[in-house]
């Protein structure tokens, strides 16, 4: 693992992009003598002036249903800028006041565990319209080229005013972390809820930090259908905990051999696509099959799993 010395970004920015492609995951380390390195310092670097109009956007929304664009959406933020940059873009746009009246560009983040804050790119305002059919403000933006490196990337310190979530540009955001963006970024065990697809895109790829993770541990693991509702519930009793039993889904197009299962992706090949897979709970990597099946009939019953859901047994 690589360390980072603040320095070394902003000298030897070229340097820092060569980092920032490698698995690099660990908060940057200065000592006492070394000036901290804020976002500010990049952007300047960058392109942006410090006579230029900023704002700096931190988007944490913890509301339940969003309305963008006149639907409702459940899904988290960050689920939503996964799957769909370009309607988390249509939610930055729209606004309940002109919150963006004289700005030129708008720095934007996405606020993450505590006042972590990860960069996803500057955007510059083109159009204000004004009471258009979903909104009393919308803005037209569009990106800025040459942040491409930085990109969901660079984490910062938003600081104790989390609730204040756009601040002028003269707030300095200290740099804190460089990760290799969202591809490699593991949320946490209780966070673990994953769609077909991108358990797919997670083990194909073979994510560093997804693997050693899930590698390290057994569990108790939900397969969701979100198409009937129904549930699976099943356990990981395995050296290669949690990846190695996830993995023969992969490699089976969805099924891992669950019988309910394979008969609905044997009729229709993207049924998976329907479902999500969770964490229930963690189970030693060492765990002996008994052990696991007993904590897994457990949750069956807990979940009702076995009267309402995909369990035979």
């Amino acid at each position: 693992m690589y360390i980072i010395k603040c320095e070394k970004i902003y000298f030897f920015e070229g340097l820092f992009i060569n980092f920032a492609q490698q698995n690099l995951s660990k908060p940057l380390k200065k000592n006492k003598m070394e000036k901290k390195i804020t976002i500010q310092e990049l952007l300047f670097n960058r392109g942006l002036k410090k006579e230029d109009k900023i704002v700096l956007l931190r988007h944490k929304d913890n509301r339940k249903t969003k309305i963008i664009r006149g639907v409702a959406y459940n899904e988290s933020l960050y689920d939503i800028y996964r799957d769909n940059p370009k309607l988390f873009l249509e939610y930055q746009a729209e606004q309940a006041e002109d919150k963006f009246k004289g700005v030129e560009y708008i720095v934007s983040f996405l606020g993450e565990e505590g006042t972590k804050s990860r960069f996803l790119g500057v955007y510059r305002i083109v159009e204000t319209i004004t009471n258009d059919s979903f909104s009393p403000f919308y803005y037209k933006m569009i990106e800025v080229k040459g942040f491409k490196y930085l990109k969901e990337r660079v984490i910062i310190d938003w600081g104790k005013g989390t609730l204040s979530w756009c601040q002028g540009i003269h707030n300095e955001k200290e740099i804190i972390e460089i990760t290799p963006g969202f591809a490699d970024a593991f949320p946490g065990y209780p966070n673990v809820i994953l769609k077909f697809n991108r358990l797919k895109e997670i083990i194909n790829e073979g994510y560093p930090e997804w693997k050693r993770m899930l590698s390290a541990v057994n569990c108790i693991y939900a397969i969701l259908d979100n198409k009937t509702g129904k549930i699976y519930v099943g356990s990981t009793y395995n050296r290669q905990g949690i990846w190695g039993r996830w993995e023969v889904y992969v490699k089976t197009n969805g099924h891992g051999n669950n019988v309910s299962l394979k008969e609905m992706v044997e009729s229709d090949p993207k049924y998976a696509d329907n479902f999500i897979f969770s964490i229930l709970h963690i189970l030693p990597i060492n765990i002996s099959a008994e052990e696991a099946i007993k904590e897994e009939e457990l949750f069956k019953k807990k979940l009702g799993a076995i009267s309402f859901g995909f369990c035979n047994n």
